[in-house]
């Protein structure tokens, strides 16, 4: 039905270049928009059989949502919360893996104007009392196949001594209501509650490298920015299945998994999986004719040496990265089996995609591509001036807090806020250069820079080569104290199988950095682990490296 394709260009105003590449984008967002309302009960609607969700379990077992179900169910959903005192502005937690009542949940939290606060289900005592006393939560929603979650919540609350509303979904739990038996009977319909575009919305707790995690805050705009996301990066058929991989408790499930792909009127695909599997993961692509799939760098990696041959993946149209840096070996053997190109951009947690490959443009590999139109993007020194093309600075976005997709600052820290957003730029901490033809590439954090002998040196590079050789699963690349030099360049390498950490496999390693790449960046330092530290998020620890090198100097 083309209303409801087309209906998300009342929002937006598009252009477009003599290639057919967007060229502008702008949000026209009326002043009380509400995603809940304004998309998914108006598109249950327009065209109530339009499937909306596709969600499968471990166990295979597959359960359909239509627009109109999803309308009606967070509605009900919307009663229940309000019926436990929930209202505008309270402050709702929901750790519910990849189950399908998330979806149920947030929307029904936009509904009411309540602030959704997605979490990760890894979360343990000390991070539930942190965020609980740091965001004022009101209330929790969790899932029952994790019991460890409940037990969590339920010690952080003692130790705090907070009321708090706690929902589970799944399961049963004493002291807990029912989020599956209550809202069954719940009343389907609402009077509308008054909501503003930029009342606040979400609230997401980053995994910084160093320190406690901050509180991003998101309004209702945000929804809508995320357009651009899915129909211009993405490429999202409305008529199509899409699966991006998330757990919902980090931001890439807000850029994958929901406000884009279904302000499209698209179908979104969840494998509610506990361990990614790779081979288990390409069959379910295969067997359930995904149309366009979004992850990180690092799973295309481990698809790769599955092996992609084994499998089916003729239904894919489409296909996009982000999370990580893209190192161009990645690309090339996607690109061959597939036929696909991975097309990468470049975001954050605080914001939806400021640099993307978008749909009709010619990736590099390894570049992040150019500036979205929906942002004006710099690239800048100390001092906040432009640099030339070639030369490496801190990336900015020219705009004021809460811009259509930004946030808004982190809550209730002026300070941080103040950090990021002044001088009418936000400062993003991640750098980068420009080619000739505006392409940028990423350099690594602020802070993950190496400076050694006068050179600033990127870990990125001197990964994507590592990272190509057969014996390294995977790496991180970090600046090591020297008396001589300030900083040596460290590769610390988790091994594939089949290899043995030894003299001669470093010295390789370390030939191999210095043909591949300039060799002033080989590492000097090969160390051989088992692991590498990761936030929860999934992210490489450098900070924790450098802490620990530093303690050892």
């Amino acid at each position: 039905m083309e209303q409801v394709k087309n209906y998300y260009k009342r929002f937006v105003t598009e252009g477009f270049d003599e290639n057919g590449i967007l060229s502008k984008f702008e949000i026209n967002c009326p002043d009380n928009y509400n995603f809940g309302y304004d998309i998914i009960d108006k598109f249950g609607e327009l065209e109530p059989d339009r499937r909306a969700l596709i969600h499968i379990d471990l166990q295979e077992n597959r359960t359909e949502f239509s627009y109109s179900q999803l309308s009606k169910l967070s509605t009900q959903a919307a009663n229940l919360f309000a019926s436990y005192g929930i209202k505008k502005g309270d402050k709702v937690m929901l750790v519910l893996k990849r189950n399908y009542q998330f979806w149920i949940a947030i929307i029904a939290l936009a509904k009411l104007g309540a602030v959704a606060i997605p979490a990760t289900h890894l979360l343990t005592t000390h991070d539930f009392t942190y965020r609980f006393e740091r965001a004022q939560v009101k209330a929790v929603v969790c899932t029952g196949y994790n019991p460890d979650i409940e037990t969590y919540v339920d010690e952080a609350q003692d130790e705090i001594k907070i009321d708090l509303i706690k929902f589970i979904a799944n399961g049963h739990k004493d002291g807990w209501i029912s989020f599956d038996d209550e809202i069954k009977n719940m009343p389907e319909t609402m009077e509308r509650v008054a909501t503003d575009s930029y009342d606040q919305m979400l609230l997401y707790f980053t995994s910084g490298t160093t320190g406690y995690p901050k509180m991003v805050a998101h309004n209702h705009r945000y929804a809508l920015a995320h357009i651009q996301t899915a129909a211009h990066w993405q490429n999202v058929d409305a008529d199509g299945i899409h699966l991006t991989i998330s757990d919902t408790g980090w931001g890439k499930a807000a850029w994958g998994k929901l406000y884009g792909q279904m302000s499209l009127g698209a179908c979104v695909f969840v494998y509610d999986f506990d361990k990614f599997i790779p081979a288990d993961m390409m069959r379910i692509m295969q067997d359930y004719k995904i149309t366009s799939f979004c992850a990180p760098p690092t799973m295309f990696r481990f698809f790769i040496k599955e092996g992609l041959q084994n499998y089916d993946l003729s239904s894919l149209k489409y296909s996009a990265i982000a999370g990580e840096a893209l190192n161009p070996e990645v690309y090339n053997k996607w690109l061959e089996y597939t036929g696909l190109k991975l097309m990468e951009a470049f975001g954050q947690t605080e914001s939806t995609a400021l640099l993307a490959n978008l749909v009709g443009m010619t990736p590099k590999p390894g570049s992040m591509g150019k500036p979205t139109p929906l942002y004006d993007i710099d690239i800048v020194d100390d001092d906040g001036n432009s640099v030339p093309v070639g030369e490496v600075g801190e990336i900015v976005v020219r705009a004021e807090p809460g811009k259509d997709g930004l946030f808004e600052g982190y809550y209730r820290d002026a300070e941080l806020t103040e950090e990021a957003w002044h001088d009418g730029l936000y400062h993003t901490g991640d750098t980068a250069w420009k080619d000739e033809d505006g392409y940028f590439w990423y350099v690594g954090r602020n802070d993950d820079v190496i400076k050694a002998s006068g050179y600033r040196i990127g870990p990125f590079e001197i990964e994507s080569v590592l990272i190509s050789h057969p014996s390294v699963l995977e790496c991180a690349v970090t600046g090591a104290p020297d008396p001589i030099r300030g900083q040596v360049v460290k590769a610390t390498i988790v091994l594939a199988k089949g290899y043995t950490p030894c003299e001669e496999l470093k010295k390789e390693l370390q030939t191999y950095v210095k043909k591949n790449t300039a060799p002033y960046k080989y590492p000097r330092i090969v160390e051989f682990v088992d692991e590498l530290p990761k936030t929860i998020s999934g992210k490489i620890r450098r900070a924790q490296i450098r802490n620990e090198d530093n303690k050892k100097d």
